[in-house]
């Protein structure tokens, strides 16, 4: 199977480009890079589906050709853009509550995970003194205290 050049560059640059605006904290930039790769993602499909043919349709053929043509890939395409488009839809209804409530369009940080990751950062210093050491001279595979708690019946 030979595959023509083209495609292949449109594929990788659409994907490139979706990834970019998928990345970015603009809601309006992240719906455009999900569509983008929606329709890199249909691209791939038609390539990979092989060369065009006949109907797949028994009985039928056109322009002589003895090649019978993919449906798999045609009911794959319509699912893809039906489910894109149900994606982009949440994301345009997300962005309009988001822009309703806070007249912006950029993602901010979230102030709880700052507030994680601050305590975080001034308890990992903490941690680390109050940690206390591994007595290895008594790591041995004789029972412990806590193996002879009441009520505990070991294993069956």
């Amino acid at each position: 199977m030979t595959t023509s050049f083209v495609p292949l560059v449109l594929l990788g640059a659409l994907t490139s480009a979706g990834v970019y605006l998928l990345l970015e904290r603009n809601l309006t930039r992240m719906l455009l890079g999900l569509l983008l790769i929606g329709n890199a993602i249909n691209l791939l499909i038609i390539v990979v589906g092989g060369r065009s043919g006949s109907p797949p349709i028994r009985g039928r053929t056109s322009n002589d050709s003895g090649v019978v043509a993919d449906p798999l890939a045609q009911a794959m395409i319509l699912t893809a853009i039906v489910i894109t488009m149900g994606v982009a839809a949440f994301i345009l209804a997300m962005n309009y509550r988001s822009y309703r409530l806070t007249t912006e369009e950029e993602v901010g940080d979230d102030p709880e995970d700052a507030k994680v990751s601050e305590l975080a950062a001034t308890d990992a210093t903490a941690v680390e003194e109050d940690r206390p050491q591994v007595d290895t001279a008594r790591d041995t595979d004789a029972p412990d205290e806590l193996d002879a708690l009441p009520g505990y019946e070991g294993s069956r």
